[in-house]
């Protein structure tokens, strides 16, 4: 237990971010307890002081002169005191620095934007923000070839359209997304499905004289739905939205025991071309533990049929840092991929959110300690080169394992643009169905970019019973901002 006392309220996320990495798994409070560590942190006329002591008594201090400047020259400060103070008491570093946010290549992007070259935004990361050369590397070479994809597509005169499935075969232990077992809401889907049709519908007009860049289709599980479901919904989409000039079309099939020969006739008839077919893991005992409930003969049966109705483009997901997995479960992990050879691999670093059930039964689910999943991240993008596979995207979340982030690897001409626009945030996203948020993009002319967030309600039982509050919620933004509306009007 740690008990932070923080004298900078509106810092106090950032110091906590801070904490949870250095300190992964260990719960920070804000009250006087029982605890193992203390960190002070106040300011004292000019001077910033930071102090960390320990149960035994051992004390650290560091101090900084605080900028006068701006928002961020404060918060920067700040973080690289506390990163300093916290990295001479335990002794090591973190692989991104000070760095909490989610989307580390859209400080290189913007940088680049600015005139920079990459090499300037890389020492960038090194200088200012401590981050590794490994890493610094790493997303310099992910925001080059973002960049390069984003400048041949006229991404500001549409938009992404994101419809969310919230259904799955089971809930993994790991999962804390607003999902729910099929068993139980089986009798309502065809309810959700009346009423996410009808946001479809209503949904449409507000985005009046844009088209659809992207689309994407994720949950939950999409493959959930029986074919005759999928064929129902992709039909009322394409009756409410052109899709004649999108570049992309994504469904996440995710679990391969929802995966059927049926419905995958069916995305291919409504022209997706995009799938993801995610395992997470190819260690069968492991798939047993996280709750998966489908073999590893499943990963291997769903995508040879996707393959064999020409699906040319499937994405694979994979976790590492699963329970009970060190680096040779990785390692034939790696081995059955790459035999498979899909066009992209996604390596997700296990995030330890504070609503899954593995994160509220750690005692149960021992998961390996942070040089344990580098090897595992190492080993995955090693095997992804040797398959023609190079790095286009990246994110970071809140209690990520090793503090490290998630990767996405694709063939040249398979990335995933949705996954490029929504990290770098160049576009809005129209979301619907429960839990979605659609995102507003405004661009300012200064370079830099309003975003505003309209949400759904995650419940699946309220987002039913209110979707005429889900559609009127959008109605009223879109009016209020004139989005939608002819300018020469």
């Amino acid at each position: 237990m740690i008990f932070l006392d923080s004298k900078s309220p509106e810092f106090e996320n950032d110091i906590r971010a801070l904490l949870m990495a250095f300190f992964t798994g260990e719960k920070i409070q804000t009250g006087p307890g029982s605890c193992d560590r203390h960190l002070q942190v106040f300011f004292a006329g000019t001077d910033l002081t930071a102090i960390i002591t320990d149960a035994d008594g051992r004390s650290m201090e560091r101090r900084a002169v605080s900028p006068s400047g701006s928002y961020r020259d404060r918060k920067d400060t700040l973080k690289t005191l506390i990163y300093q103070l916290l990295s001479a008491f335990t002794g090591h570093g973190l692989p991104w620095g000070t760095l909490t946010g989610v989307r580390p290549a859209k400080i290189v992007m913007e940088s680049m934007e600015k005139g920079n070259s990459p090499d300037q935004a890389r020492d960038w990361l090194v200088s200012h923000y401590l981050v590794s050369e490994e890493k610094a590397d790493l997303c310099s070479r992910i925001a080059v070839r973002e960049k390069a994809i984003l400048d041949r597509i006229d991404y500001e005169k549409g938009y992404s359209l994101y419809v969310g499935i919230p259904f799955c075969p089971s809930i993994c232990a790991y999962c804390s997304f607003s999902s729910y077992p099929l068993a139980v809401w089986a009798g309502r889907v065809e309810e959700y499905l009346d009423a996410l049709i009808r946001e479809i519908r209503a949904g449409a007009p507000l985005m009046a004289g844009r088209k659809p860049l992207t689309f994407y289709m994720g949950g939950g599980t999409p493959t959930t739905l029986t074919a005759p479901q999928m064929d129902r919904l992709l039909t009322a989409l394409e009756e409410s939205f052109d899709f004649s000039d999108s570049l992309e079309m994504t469904v996440e099939a995710g679990r391969p025991d929802s995966i059927t020969p049926d419905k995958l006739r069916v995305l291919k008839e409504h022209g997706i071309r995009r799938i993801s077919i995610n395992p997470q893991s190819m260690n069968q005992e492991t798939l047993d533990l996280i709750g998966r409930r489908h073999t590893t003969d499943d990963v291997i049966r769903a995508f040879a049929q996707a393959r064999e109705l020409g699906f040319d483009n499937i994405n694979m997901d994979l976790i590492a840092g699963l329970p009970g997995e060190r680096a040779d479960h990785m390692e034939r992990t790696m081995d059955a991929i790459c035999r498979l050879a899909p066009d992209s691999i996604t390596v997700h670093c296990l995030a330890l959110k504070r609503a899954a059930f593995l994160n509220q039964n750690r005692e149960q689910f021992p998961v390996a300690d942070a040089q344990e999943v580098n090897r595992m991240i190492a080993i995955s993008r090693e095997r992804a080169w040797q398959i023609g596979l190079s790095p286009y995207y990246l994110y970071r979340q809140k209690n990520i394992a090793g503090n490290l982030e998630n990767v996405g690897y694709a063939r040249e001409g398979s990335e995933g643009v949705y996954n490029i626009l929504i990290m770098e945030e160049k576009q809005t996203i129209l979301a619907l169905g429960a839990g979605a948020s659609s995102k507003f993009v405004f661009p300012g002319p200064d370079g830099t970019s309003r975003i505003e967030r309209v949400m759904n309600v995650k419940s699946v039982n309220d987002y039913i019973g209110r979707i005429e509050e889900m559609i009127s919620r959008k109605e009223i933004f879109c009016s209020n901002n004139r989005i939608g509306v002819d300018e020469n009007e």
